[in-house]
């Protein structure tokens, strides 16, 4: 099976906290920005994801993870290092705000 059958699309994980606070529904688009670019992409709840963190996968071409975060390398093994940095997370303008 492929990753397209199972996960058609990039979206950005929230807790259901971070939900409320930007004050959208599950499917609403965001922006995840960080000072190398910004990306738009769909919202996942997720109840494992903590209050003030947002997941998205690295497997899309088409909402770039990785252009958001840092490129730096390990220096022995030659891997990238874990995938974190500040970001801030909005509701796209035009987007419906959840009653």
């Amino acid at each position: 099976m492929s990753l397209d059958a199972i996960e058609p699309g990039a979206v950005a994980c929230l807790s259901r906290g971070e939900i409320a606070r930007l004050k959208i529904a599950p499917g609403a688009r965001v922006r995840v920005t960080t000072r190398r670019g910004a990306i738009e992409l769909p919202v996942r709840q997720d109840d494992a994801i903590p209050d003030g963190v947002v997941f998205i996968p690295f497997a899309y071409v088409e909402a770039a993870a990785n252009l958001l975060t840092n490129p730096a390398l390990d220096p022995f093994g030659k891997i990238p290092e874990f995938k974190y940095c500040a970001a801030k997370v909005e509701r796209v303008a035009g987007e419906q705000a959840a009653e």
